[in-house]
C-alpha cells in the first residue's frame, strides 16, 4: 500500500524526534555525571586533607612524647629541642581537623574528646618537663610513672585511627561510586547510540519506499498514456496534474525535513548554551553544523525548481558563509576564501559534500591557526576527466606527525564514510606550510 506525503512526514519528525530525545538523555547523562565527578574530587580532596591532619596530629603528638622521655631519663635539654614546634604543628593540626570535619555532625562528640585528650597530655608533658626543670626529678618520674600519659596518648590514637579508618572508607566509597557512574554512562551511550541508528534507519527506509511508490505511480501514468492513445488530450491534463502534485509533494517533504532538522539545530544550540563543559559544548558545536548541512540541501531543494539536483555552487556558498560566521563568533580567528565552479550533484551526494566541507572546514578553524590569524581556501571545480574536485587548503601548523588529524577521530571517520558514499577518493598533503584536503567524486554528465 503506497504511502502518502502527510505520513512521511509525520513519521520523519516523530524519529526526529526520539533521536533527539535519545541524544538529549545522553548529554543529560553525561553533564550529570559530569557534576558528580566534581562532588567526588571535592570530597576525594576533603578526605585526603582529613586523613593528612590525623596521621601529621598523632606524628606530633609522638615526636612531642619522644622529647619528652628523652629529657626526663637524661636531662639533657637537647631532646627538647623538636618540643616547643611538636607541640605547636599538633595544635595546629588539630584545628584543622575540626575545621574539615565541621559539617559531619557525627563527629562532633569524637572531635570534642579528642581536643580535650590532646590538651591534657600537652599538660602532662608540660608538668613532668618543668618540674624536671626544677630539678624535682622524684616528682616527675612519680607523675611520669602514673602512665597517665600514656593512657591519653593511647586513647588519642585510637580517635585518630578511626578518622584514618573512616576517610579511607570514604575515598573507597567515592571509587565505587566513579566506576558504577562510568558504566551508567557506557550504557546509556550505547543504548542512545542504538536508538538514534534505528532513527536513520526508519527514515531512510521510508524515503526509499517514498520515492519507490512515486516511481512506480510515474510508471503506470506512462504505461496509461500508451495504451489509451485516443484519450491522450484528457490523459495529458491528468497526468500533468498528477506530476504537479508529486512535485508538490516532494517539496513540501523537503520543506519540512529541512525545518524539522533546523528546529532540532536550534534545540541543540540551546543545549550547548547551557552546558558549562567545553567538551561538551565543542562536540554539540560539531553537531550542530552537521545538522546544518544537511538542512540546507533540503532547503535548496523546495526552494528551487528542481528537486533531483542541487547547485553544488549555490548550496555550498551558502553553507561556508554560515560556517565563517559560526567559527568566527567563537573566537577562531581564520579567515575563508573559495572559488566555486557551477556543479550539480544529487541530493544524497550533495548531503555527503556537505558534511565533508563542514568537517574539513571546521578542523581548519579549530587546528591550522593556534596562535596566529590565518586563511582557509576552498575550491571546486570539474576536472579534465569529467570528475568533480573539492580542495580545502590552509596554511597553518599541518597535520599531527602519525597523519592523523586533531581532535576525537569522529570527523575524520565520518569524512571517511561520507566519501564512500558517493564513490569519491581522498587524499591529505602536507604543504609547507599548512595541509590540503582533496576529494575526488563522480559528477553527473550535463
Amino acid at each position: 500500500m503506497p504511502i502518502s506525503g502527510r505520513f512521511v512526514a509525520q513519521y520523519t519528525s516523530l524519529l526526529l524526534v526520539i533521536g533527539f530525545l535519545a541524544l538529549l538523555g545522553i548529554v543529560g547523562t553525561t553533564i550529570w555525571l559530569g557534576e558528580q565527578a566534581r562532588i567526588y574530587s571535592n570530597d576525594a580532596t576533603g578526605a585526603r586533607d582529613t586523613r593528612i591532619s590525623a596521621v601529621e596530629l598523632r606524628s606530633a603528638l609522638q615526636s612531642a612524647e619522644s622529647s619528652q622521655r628523652g629529657f626526663l631519663i637524661s636531662g639533657n635539654e637537647i631532646y627538647l629541642a623538636p618540643y616547643d614546634s611538636a607541640k605547636v604543628s599538633a595544635q595546629r593540626q588539630l584545628d584543622r581537623l575540626k575545621s574539615l570535619l565541621a559539617p559531619y555532625a557525627e563527629s562532633a562528640a569524637m572531635l570534642q574528646r579528642l581536643a580535650v585528650v590532646v590538651s591534657d597530655k600537652i599538660g602532662e608533658m608540660d608538668r613532668t618537663i618543668a618540674l624536671k626543670n626544677a630539678q624535682q626529678d622524684s616528682e616527675a618520674l612519680a607523675l611520669f610513672r602514673t602512665n597517665r600519659g600514656k593512657a591519653l596518648m593511647d586513647e588519642a590514637n585510637v580517635f585518630l585511627s578511626s578518622v584514618i579508618r573512616a576517610t579511607d572508607e570514604r575515598l573507597t566509597t567515592g571509587v565505587a561510586e566513579q566506576n558504577e557512574n562510568a558504566a551508567r554512562l557506557r550504557w546509556v551511550s550505547i543504548i542512545g547510540g542504538i536508538v538514534i541508528v534505528f532513527v536513520v534507519g526508519g527514515v531512510t527506509i521510508v524515503g526509499m519506499r517514498y520515492a519507490g511508490d512515486i516511481a512506480q505511480a510515474r510508471d503506470e501514468v506512462r504505461d496509461l498514456n500508451t495504451h489509451l492513445e485516443k484519450r491522450v488530450a484528457e490523459r495529458t491534463a491528468d497526468l500533468g496534474r498528477a506530476l504537479d502534485r508529486a512535485e508538490v509533494l516532494l517539496a513540501e517533504v523537503n520543506h519540512r525535513v529541512a525545518n524539522s532538522l533546523m528546529m532540532v539545530a536550534s534545540l541543540v544550540r540551546l543545549q550547548s548554551n547551557a552546558v558549562q563543559n567545553q567538551a561538551a559544548k565543542d562536540a554539540l558545536a560539531e553537531t550542530e553544523a552537521r545538522i546544518y548541512a544537511i538542512s540546507d540541501v533540503h532547503k535548496r531543494l523546495y526552494s528551487s525548481g528542481d528537486v533531483r539536483l542541487v547547485a553544488l555552487d549555490e548550496y555550498l556558498s551558502g553553507l561556508l558563509n554560515q560556517l565563517q560566521s559560526s567559527m568566527q563568533s567563537e573566537g577562531h580567528g581564520a579567515s575563508l576564501d573559495y572559488h566555486l565552479e557551477p556543479l550539480k550533484l544529487a541530493t544524497d551526494s550533495s548531503i555527503n559534500l556537505g558534511v565533508v566541507v563542514t568537517e574539513w572546514v571546521t578542523n581548519a578553524f579549530k587546528y591550522a591557526y593556534p596562535d596566529r590569524r590565518g586563511e582557509v581556501r576552498v575550491n571546486l571545480k570539474r576536472l579534465p576527466d569529467g570528475r568533480g574536485e573539492l580542495l580545502v587548503e590552509d596554511d597553518g601548523i599541518g597535520r599531527s606527525g602519525d597523519g592523523l588529524a586533531k581532535g576525537t577521530g569522529l570527523g575524520t571517520r565520518l569524512v571517511k564514510a561520507m566519501a564512500g558514499n558517493v564513490g569519491g577518493e581522498i587524499q591529505y598533503f602536507g604543504r609547507q606550510p599548512g595541509t590540503s584536503a582533496r576529494l575526488t567524486f563522480p559528477v553527473p554528465a550535463e
